[in-house]
């Protein structure tokens, strides 16, 4: 008489799969409620915009910059919308110092889910008048420091498979930006990158995008009026309205609205390797 045979109840594949959508779905439904940020960049302007918009999204935020007095009033706007905050000194065109970052950030808050290069340099002047120290300096933060630090907090996101890798590039990474040979470069070439790593990371839990400002009421845009005023002899509004002319809003972007596009990045788990336009319609490609 034959012996019947034991069938094993395993979970099927397609259980397995069922099991593993549920399992991204609560990841997206919960938002970054909790979630670690890093911010650099984020003592003013659009960093400081965006540090506050993830913390008011849920986020506990660390806040990065050269000013140490900035640091501490955003920190202090962070702390006060009921978030857990840090403040860390940090020069981006410091190896070292950016190598020491995610452990500077995790003994405080945790690891860091969500990173956001948003430090960086401005130089214009004609290709033949800009020195060797002009065009190392300026791809060394607006590049190569995003670069190293977002290599620098990979391995910790891959660990736990989530992550959102937010690198605040410019419209000049999508066209010529005259006088801009240096600046330009850079931005397209971390527009480069981010689309790069986005395919490296998609399978990892990692997205990687890039927002892409034009003029934004920023100290940035105050310069530009001013250098513009002196060199030309014109006034400040009509430099102004100069500079904005070609923008088909004919305003400049607030901070907060380049921020709303940061904040959209964090919470969308679909969306990866793009460079979002927040300029106004300026670049419409």
């Amino acid at each position: 008489m034959r012996r019947a045979r034991r069938r094993l109840h395993l979970p099927s594949r397609r259980r397995y799969r069922r099991r593993a959508r549920a399992g991204e779905r609560e990841a997206v439904m919960a938002g970054i409620e909790g979630r670690v940020a890093l911010v650099t960049g984020g003592g003013r302007g659009i960093g400081r915009a965006i540090a506050l918009a993830l913390a008011r999204a849920g986020a506990d935020v660390a806040v990065a910059a050269r000013s140490v007095p900035e640091l501490e009033a955003v920190s202090a706007e962070v702390a006060a919308l009921g978030r857990r905050t840090l403040f860390l000194p940090l020069d981006v065109s410091d190896r070292a110092q950016l190598a020491a970052a995610p452990a500077a950030v995790a003994a405080g808050l945790g690891p860091v889910d969500v990173l956001v290069n948003n430090a960086g340099i401005h130089a214009s002047a004609p290709l033949q008048r800009m020195d060797d120290e002009t065009w190392d300096a300026l791809l060394a933060v607006d590049l190569t420091a995003p670069v190293l630090l977002t290599r620098a907090f990979l391995p910790s996101m891959y660990d736990r498979g989530y992550g959102r890798v937010i690198n605040v590039s410019s419209v000049a990474g999508r066209i010529g930006l005259k006088y801009g040979c240096a600046y330009s470069s850079a931005k397209h070439g971390l527009i480069g990158f981010t689309r790069s790593l986005a395919l490296e990371a998609a399978r990892k839990g990692v997205t990687v995008n890039a927002i892409c400002p034009s003029w934004t009421e920023t100290r940035m845009l105050d310069e530009a009026v001013e250098d513009i005023a002196r060199a030309t002899g014109r006034t400040e509004a009509e430099a102004r309205a100069a500079i904005l002319r070609a923008n088909p809003l004919g305003r400049a972007a607030l901070p907060e609205e380049v921020a709303e596009a940061a904040v959209f990045l964090a919470l969308n788990g679909a969306v990866t390797g793009q460079a979002i336009h927040v300029d106004g319609g300026e670049v419409m490609a």
